[in-house]
């Protein structure tokens, strides 16, 4: 039993070269491995982050990076089936901005929790 059809039976087009699909996983993995980065950053910042009474900062900190986890999880989804079709039907990959997204919510997450540092 094969995971996927032979390219004669592929609705999409034709299958790509398996270095082209390998690399495609092996991009949709590193995103799910940061968007686990996100969950366990988010989590901790709720769990361990001490900033006296007050803990808001520590859960807004936590639902944000959880909730980038979330959208880069579906987001990297997405993105593989995208980059998939376009490979399978010979046309130019689609652009995201997904990456753009990340590293300004990571960059921002960062900043935020060094402030709150420094604050306490």
């Amino acid at each position: 039993m094969t995971a996927v059809p032979p390219a004669s039976q592929e609705p999409n087009g034709e299958e790509p070269d398996y270095r082209f699909t390998l690399a495609n996983e092996r991009t949709y993995l590193a995103y799910l491995r940061t968007s686990l980065a996100c969950y366990a950053g988010g989590l901790s910042a709720v769990q361990f982050l001490d900033l006296g009474r007050d803990r808001w900062p520590a859960r807004i900190l936590g639902i944000v990076l959880v909730g980038v986890g979330l959208i880069t999880t579906a987001g990297a989804f997405r993105r593989w089936q995208a980059n998939l079709t376009a490979m399978r039907r010979g046309d130019r990959l689609p652009v995201t901005r997904l990456p753009l997204m990340l590293g300004a919510t990571i960059a921002a997450a960062g900043l935020i929790g060094l402030l709150f540092s420094l604050w306490r």
